[in-house]
């Protein structure tokens, strides 16, 4: 069955018409069930129901203002549902105990988003979901932009599975869902206004700068929070931790999923750097291929199935990155980083495109591996060198990160309680 799913998907990326109407007809087919379900219940004014990444995580913004909630006695009363495709991984997380957890896509799943009064997600709804009068919808978003988002991608071909029109229409139905589109900046406020319609859409005001909720943690945690993660993930004593989180790229898909070349000589890097150093390797959640790093067992440690990238942040002692809004989190702990662009120009040119200049980034662009190894070689002076510029860049996009955006979050949007 996975098979002839895997020919159906291949077959619907070379054919626009054909996708529009698939898309068109499951849509349909999924609100016609939620409305017969929504006419059995009524609205729960004291739930709250939490989505990140369409049910593969727990992390990110919502799981911030969640453990918030959980925290705070005026929620005592409140009933909390995530949904957390994994039922097995759900029950392993003590957070969850508090929780109902739901499947996305399942009757169970879209009773209790009919019943929510607040519904908090961290990427796109289900297209099968009609918000009901009283209902309080909320966008988090995950991450600072610099590449270009949804309706402020030029390039011809959109991604290998979505044209440019689809995009954009895609982006409309989901947009005019939500109350509230949380914002990390000034600068983010801007280019969401732009990259997800808002302004065509009447939903400017929608915006509430408060700060992303997951950054909280860069702010408050001690160093037994390091020393539990460093414990959990069984890294050695004494050794200096690399986080490598690259992103997928919008024009590699295998009809699962996007698929990611590491495009880095980890034999290389072992033979130079492993007596100071180990590497945790994290994909972005989007691409499906798997990686075998078992040749590097005790130097690379694969972290892409762990939900919540903070904790990683807090025991990495560097960045490498690429075009991923990892970095603008991890600046808020003054840490060096560097970025592996080795594919800049078609990037820039021909995938995504940016917001603002590469060159204001807080830390060297590297295109080749040569210049990757001797810029690890040679992090503290760099560290140095960019010293100025990583303030300026902190400033700019992280001041809001203060420890207290999850509260923020919670006072905007509660009605009533």
């Amino acid at each position: 069955m996975e098979t002839i799913k895997k020919h159906i998907r291949n077959a619907l990326k070379h054919n626009e018409a054909a996708r529009i109407f698939v898309r068109k007809v499951n849509a349909a087919l999924k609100q016609n069930k939620y409305r017969k379900i929504a006419r059995s219940v009524d609205i729960d004014e004291k739930s709250v129901m939490f989505e990140t990444f369409m049910g593969r995580q727990y992390g990110c913004n919502p799981k911030a203002i969640y453990e918030y909630m959980i925290g705070n006695p005026e929620f005592d009363d409140y009933r909390f549902v995530w949904v957390i495709n994994d039922r097995e991984k759900a029950a392993c997380i003590p957070q969850l105990k508090r929780a109902r957890i739901v499947v996305r896509g399942t009757r169970e799943y879209y009773k209790a988003v009919a019943s929510t009064k607040y519904m908090i997600t961290n990427s796109n709804l289900d297209n099968g979901i009609i918000k009901r009068d009283g209902q309080i919808f909320l966008q988090t978003w995950h991450g600072t932009p610099l590449k270009r988002l949804r309706c402020d991608i030029v390039a011809e071909q959109g991604n290998v599975m979505n044209s440019l029109r689809e995009i954009r229409s895609k982006n409309d139905a989901d947009v005019v869902r939500y109350d509230y589109f949380i914002s990390p900046s000034a600068f983010s406020t801007e280019k969401f206004i732009s990259a997800f319609n808002l302004k065509a859409l009447g939903r400017e005001d929608i915006i509430i700068e408060t700060g992303y909720p997951r950054n909280d943690m860069l702010a408050n945690y001690t160093e037994e929070d390091v020393r539990d993660v460093r414990e959990a993930l069984a890294l050695p004593e004494g050794k200096k931790v690399i986080l490598y989180a690259p992103t997928f790229r919008d024009n590699q898909h295998d009809g699962s999923g996007y698929t990611y070349d590491t495009h880095i000589d980890f034999d290389r890097l072992q033979k130079e750097f492993s007596d100071e150093y180990v590497i945790l390797f994290r994909a972005h959640y989007f691409v499906a291929n798997q990686f075998d790093f078992s040749r590097y067992e005790g130097f690379i440690y694969d972290v892409s199935s762990l939900d919540d990238i903070t904790s990683l942040y807090l025991v990495s002692d560097l960045l490498v990155t690429d075009y991923s809004s990892v970095f603008f989190d991890y600046a808020n702990l003054g840490r060096p980083e560097l970025f592996y662009m080795y594919d800049l120009e078609q990037y820039e040119n021909d995938i995504r495109g940016f917001y603002f200049s590469v060159d204001t980034l807080p830390g060297p662009i590297l295109k080749t591996e040569d210049e990757l190894v001797e810029a690890i070689k040679n992090v503290n002076s760099i560290a140095e060198e960019y010293k100025e510029k990583y303030q300026v860049f902190h400033d700019t996009y992280n001041y809001l990160d203060d420890g207290h955006a999850a509260e923020r979050v919670v006072n905007e949007i509660k009605v009533e309680n």
